[in-house]
């Protein structure tokens, strides 16, 4: 069995996450609920710090908060001196009613909106990232309008193909994320910000994909940056202060996966920097990163409580639970796996072999296929091991259930940072034309 971050099996035989009894989690909260191991995360943002701390290298680490953006998360980013990404108006909104520190924001997304890059403009934040030609005239009349200079780094798609799923692969030509180095659009792009007065361009960004085990990608990708750099300082007489390797750094959901040590991930990134651009005089830029994944994906745990079981004999037993693809929709979206213990069990010896159905009106409602399992029981606790990023961030009303609660737990404390929402506002939104009869909504 292997436990992440603070997870204990304590006497009672219960899983235990930042000194708190999940079954008294269970009963104070509900399920499903997200539990957050807040240690880990401060941990895993101390490491990220100290790793480049150690390169003298200038950086700034910024959490991608697409991985799981709430309040308390931005307050806890800030106190542990990171900066934030953010990809919509919804997550630039988070981040100013946790009063971030707008200067450490950057703003991400391959279709900002007039209103988004608005309202980014506004709150003053300190950069752009400019993903096209049509975001980069937008923004600069944006800025213009309000009589101001905005930041940015150019978003560029280096060529670098990983070894991950498709869908969060994000480096290759074939993507619809920036300006491709290959065909030249990048090189046009330089030469487009230079002419704008209100824009201040910083240098450029660079992500290759998600879920990476290997380094070979970031210093391939740090090569062709730095190539890039280099050609653009021969045509405009320009340097980089700034370039952005991107996150993608990869953890363990099951014993198939092999993550780095996140300093190997650092020290291959900055030993890459200082290399390529020592080798051509040019000077040592700023190096930003920006885990999202990597910083919360293994503090999160989803507990769940067991309902109805089917057994098909000679195929299998699906043993359902409270929630599913409304609360973690990654198996369905592209098949990724996961671990689970029975937490109010968790010493009991393994009897069956057993498949976790969400609840959900849908086949492909599954969260886990073939999962070793003491004989397992209506109530039960079930514990899904590393569902702290995608999970809460994805999290829908499909089938009009209520997305769940969030705790964070840490030195035997629980604090509930987002409430489970309710029927009520569920229909908040909802509005009924006045041509109906009301009548009809009596029926």
């Amino acid at each position: 069995m292997y436990l992440h971050g603070t997870s204990t099996i304590n006497d009672q035989g219960h899983l235990q996450i930042g000194g708190v009894d999940t079954v008294q989690l269970a009963e104070r909260f509900g399920t499903p609920l997200y539990i957050v191991d807040e240690q880990l995360v401060r941990q895993r943002a101390q490491q990220f710090v100290r790793a480049f701390s150690e390169t003298d290298l200038k950086f700034q680490v910024a959490y991608a908060s697409k991985a799981f953006s709430v309040v308390a998360m931005c307050v806890l980013a800030e106190q542990e001196n990171l900066s934030l990404d953010v990809v919509s108006d919804g997550e630039l909104y988070t981040a100013l009613q946790a009063g971030f520190p707008v200067e450490r924001i950057h703003f991400h997304g391959n279709n900002k909106t007039v209103s988004e890059l608005d309202m980014a403009l506004q709150a003053n934040i300190g950069c752009f990232v400019v993903d096209n030609f049509l975001e980069l005239d937008l923004l600069h009349e944006r800025a213009q309008l309000q009589g101001k200079v905005a930041n940015i780094l150019l978003r560029i798609s280096p060529g670098v193909e990983v070894h991950t799923h498709e869908y969060i692969s994000t480096g290759q030509e074939d993507s619809k994320f920036g300006f491709d180095l290959g065909n030249g659009t990048a090189a046009t792009a330089v030469a487009t910000a230079l002419q704008y007065d209100n824009l201040q361009l910083l240098g450029v960004h660079s992500h290759i994909g998600s879920q990476i085990f290997e380094v070979e990608g970031f210093k391939l990708a740090v090569e062709k940056v730095a190539t890039f750099a280099v050609n653009m300082r021969e045509q405009h007489q320009i340097t980089f202060p700034v370039i952005n390797m991107g996150g993608g750094f990869g953890i363990r959901y099951t014993a198939e996966d092999s993550p780095l040590a996140i300093e190997k991930y650092v020290t291959a990134i900055a030993g890459a920097v200082k290399e390529k651009f020592s080798e051509a005089d040019y000077p040592m830029p700023e190096v930003w990163i920006e885990p999202g994944r990597s910083m919360v994906g293994d503090a999160g745990t989803t507990l769940y409580t067991v309902g109805s079981t089917k057994t098909i004999p000679g195929i299998r037993k699906y043993v359902a639970v409270d929630g599913g693809m409304t609360d973690n929709p990654r198996p369905a979206l592209y098949q990724a796996k996961y671990e689970a213990i029975l937490a109010n069990r968790a010493n009991d010896a393994v009897e069956e072999v057993v498949s976790i159905a969400g609840k959900c009106c849908e086949s492909g409602d599954m969260l886990i296929w073939d999962l070793s399992l003491p004989e397992v029981k209506q109530g039960d606790l079930l514990a899904v091991f590393s569902t702290g990023a995608y999970n809460y961030a994805m999290a829908s009303n499909y089938n009009r259930i209520r997305r769940p609660a969030v705790v964070f737990v840490k030195d035997g404390e629980a604090d509930l940072v987002v409430a489970r929402e309710s029927l009520e506002q569920i229909v908040v939104n909802d509005l009924v034309p006045a041509r109906f009869q009301k009548t009809t909504l009596a029926k």
